[in-house]
């Protein structure tokens, strides 16, 4: 009798949940993340959206994550991680910045659609399998605290918590801080972006513990010259981390960007 009382409970608190759930999707229907027509399942594209995402996939830069038009053989680097080695270890991201990636990211970051967090992750957590697997925590690019107070929430911070939760890391905002304010980078050319962000982050008193001897996973929204998460990795580098890889959702790819170009962020 008791086995069965505990099965009835059970059958009705699913059940509870399941006319909550359904409530909810009245309410509040799922729409697509990239143009936000309805679909059944939160965090889905449309048909139409969903042909304009580009994943990147294998093979790719052994550094710079950056995908070869054919098999390179393991290890091969690109000519610009050749050229011109990035202070991080690793960088990888999950699609290219283009098409419905580009407004999701501009969601996220312009629009307050912090819902899109979560599912954005999941597609980093697929691309970033092995740097997560290496990683001891997860460090988001932070804002400066006027630029954060007038968002109200930091997109890489989003993502890295969501990333975090999703990989069973801890998550550790904290850990690096923007210690003054800089330009947007939109619209900055490479060299412009280097210079804005040179000196700009630090792992603040107290935080080295955090960090020293740790290999640290950097999350931020997009790579577009890499420049501010090579500033980002050498502040954390300087702090005692014994590695820094970078994750992003997106990756404006080598030839997508011009200097001066304002269609990237």
């Amino acid at each position: 009798m008791a086995g069965n009382r505990v099965e009835i409970r059970a059958g009705i608190r699913e059940l509870a949940a399941s006319l909550g759930r359904g409530a909810a999707r009245l309410l509040f229907p799922p729409v697509c993340a990239g143009c936000r027509r309805q679909v059944v399942t939160p965090g889905a594209l449309c048909g139409a959206c969903w042909p304009r995402l580009r994943f990147l996939e294998r093979p790719w830069c052994a550094v710079l994550g950056t995908p070869f038009a054919y098999e390179m053989g393991e290890g091969a680097l690109s000519p610009e991680a050749i050229a011109n080695p990035p202070p991080f270890s690793r960088a990888r991201a999950a699609v290219a910045y283009s098409g419905v990636a580009r407004e999701m990211v501009q969601g996220l970051k312009y629009n307050d659609r912090t819902d899109l967090a979560p599912w954005m992750a999941r597609w980093m957590a697929r691309a970033g399998a092995e740097l997560i697997a290496d990683a001891d925590l997860v460090v988001p690019v932070p804002l400066h605290w006027r630029r954060f107070l007038s968002r109200h929430f930091n997109q890489s911070a989003e993502l890295a918590r969501a990333l975090a939760a999703a990989s069973n890391l801890p998550f550790e905002p904290g850990a690096l801080v923007r210690r003054r304010g800089t330009r947007q980078q939109v619209g900055l050319g490479a060299r412009e972006r280097e210079d804005n962000v040179r000196g700009a982050f630090a792992v603040p008193p107290g935080a080295p513990a955090l960090v020293a001897g740790r290999r640290v996973l950097l999350v931020d929204d997009v790579y577009t010259t890499g420049a501010t998460v090579a500033a980002a990795t050498k502040a954390l580098r300087r702090g005692g981390a014994k590695a820094v890889d970078v994750l992003t959702f997106a990756r404006v790819l080598p030839g997508d960007f011009r200097d001066g170009g304002a269609d990237t962020i």
